[in-house]
């Protein structure tokens, strides 16, 4: 994406699996490239280079016809429903209109399908001649979640899914999403800056930075023993839900690079309070702490990629070495 005399790399070199099944989380601060990423999977947007495989097929090469039946198997669930949802429209003619497009449904059957969905949102037949302004915002993502499995998609990409809603109504939205999966078997892709939640409700984890993933694993191993600095940084700033645990935040100094003028060696370099001059060399590939616990660091070679709180406080003093 073009931004002045320089372009942006708002994803750049990053590449990963979702298992069939699996909820696969997708964290890191706002602007790391988390939505850009679940955007260019379902083609919202275009990537300049790279591909994207689903079951083995290159989604890039669709077209036409083939293109609107795999988008039927694909949908993205977003922040706010409000702007997603067509504000003039009734609930009954949102459900409807997926199934006009992508199924051979009569009158009918769409209406018997639409009752359906709604129950599956654990909402009832008064919801079908409401507008979304008459809708809290907890049904109305209800509602875009029933529209997003409507076509009885596999994969669901969840962008930032209730962080727009009151805390009160999260958890059933959740708890929501969390039965459809197990019911209809839905693959997800849950994009989310909510760390608890991401603990509750993932099987695995990747940790984006500057547009790249810096480490993945499976959920328990990268909150239990995280290994790249800046997961351990990110986690450290999480508060517990056990008030008498002390915050033992690691505090980060340094500038971001720009997005525009990303530094040849680690993206996390010019912030890391365990810098070495190695670092700034090449960008480091990962590597794995266990067969299915990998991060871009190039300290796990000798295991001192642990961050302490003292590293951490004299971190801005100290040129790496």
């Amino acid at each position: 994406m073009g931004a002045g005399k320089g372009a942006v790399h708002a994803v750049n070199g990053t590449s990963f699996r979702i298992r069939a099944g699996e909820t696969l989380a997708l964290v890191g601060e706002s602007g790391s490239g988390k939505s850009t990423v679940g955007r260019c999977l379902l083609r919202l947007l275009e990537a300049t280079s790279g591909s994207v495989l689903f079951d083995g097929l290159d989604i890039g090469r669709f077209s036409g016809s083939r293109m609107r039946s795999w988008r039927a198997n694909a949908q993205m669930v977003f922040q706010d429903p409000f702007d997603a949802l067509s504000p003039r429209m009734r609930v009954q003619t949102i459900l409807e209109e997926p199934l006009r497009l992508h199924t051979k449904l009569n009158a009918v059957g769409r209406k018997e399908r639409v009752l359906e969905l709604l129950e599956h949102v654990r909402l009832g037949p008064g919801y079908l001649d409401r507008v979304p302004h008459e809708l809290s915002g907890g049904e109305a993502q209800r509602i875009a979640i029933a529209r997003a499995i409507a076509t009885n998609p596999s994969f669901l990409v969840l962008d930032e899914p209730t962080s727009s809603l009151d805390l009160s109504v999260r958890a059933s939205v959740l708890a929501i999403i969390k039965s459809l999966q197990e019911r209809l078997g839905l693959t997800y892709l849950l994009i989310s800056h909510d760390l608890h939640t991401v603990s509750a409700y993932a099987d695995r984890v990747a940790v984006m930075y500057l547009g790249s993933i810096v480490e993945i694993g499976p959920a328990h191993r990268v909150f239990d023993d995280p290994q790249h600095p800046y997961t351990q940084a990110l986690l450290s700033a999480t508060l517990s839900a056990d008030p008498t645990v002390p915050l033992n935040r690691l505090l980060l100094v340094g500038e971001i690079p720009s997005a525009i003028d990303l530094p040849e060696g680690c993206l996390f370099a010019t912030r890391c309070p365990i810098v070495k001059k190695d670092c700034l060399a090449a960008r480091p590939a990962h590597r794995y702490a266990s067969d299915d616990h990998a991060a871009a660091c190039i300290r796990l070679d000798d295991g001192t990629n642990k961050v302490s709180r003292t590293a951490a406080a004299t971190a801005q003093a100290t040129p790496p070495n």
